[in-house]
């Protein structure tokens, strides 16, 4: 029997910096899983069905919904996007670690089905930080920028519902936090019962052996 792994969900507000983290995390820690989304829109050039996303009809998508078969889902304009439950959990139970990159809203779903996983806020050091960030990767309009800087203030009141709060000041630092929480949690001794028991046999083995010499 494997000891189980751990879900990693992470989340942030955009621009603070949850994706640059998740990806450095990702290449430090190559075993880690990425959750492979579901979604109802189409293919983009160069996407691949089962690696980019699972790609399915809305049909199928709400058949999915009734059947309790994702921990979170959400839509986004026309269409729907949602991480499936069974994926998932039997990544974990085989001993994975899986990272889950999502919004604050589709985390508190998570944390509903699955409470056991580990809940990490990405933080800007401040407003007027974010706010910079925003404003100078020029990806968004400035009103679109307004809306999300209201939304932050509404997400941070959630940020209680979080097991760790990392702020994103220097990057390095940000990931190296996030590393020790992921290997601080994989050492836990309710997850490592099973290493545990074979450690003590082994142990018990030795000494009976060591006796009859």
């Amino acid at each position: 029997m494997t000891d189980e792994g751990i879900l990693l969900v992470v989340s942030g507000p955009s621009g603070a910096g949850k994706g640059t983290i998740c990806n450095a995390l990702r290449k430090l820690h190559p075993e880690i899983c990425y959750s492979v989304s579901a979604t109802t829109r189409a293919p983009r050039t160069g996407e691949i069905d089962g690696v980019s996303y699972f790609f399915t009809g809305e049909q199928k998508f709400r058949e999915m919904i009734k059947a309790d078969a994702f921990l979170e889902y959400a839509k986004v304009y026309d269409n729907y996007y949602g991480t499936p439950k069974k994926q998932v959990l039997d990544l974990v139970a085989q001993g994975h670690t899986v990272l889950l990159e999502i919004d604050i809203q589709g985390a508190m779903q998570v944390k509903s089905k699955y409470p056991q996983g580990i809940f990490v806020y990405i933080v800007p050091p401040s407003l007027a930080e974010l706010s910079y960030r925003l404003y100078t990767r020029d990806t968004d309009s400035k009103e679109v920028i307004r809306r999300r800087l209201e939304k932050v203030t509404d997400e941070l009141a959630l940020a209680h519902q979080y097991d760790y709060i990392v702020v994103n000041d220097e990057l390095p630092d940000a990931v190296d936090k996030v590393r020790a929480i992921m290997m601080a949690e994989r050492c836990k001794l309710a997850r490592n019962r099973e290493r545990i028991n074979t450690v003590f046999k082994k142990y018990i083995c030795e000494e009976v052996h060591h006796h009859d010499d």
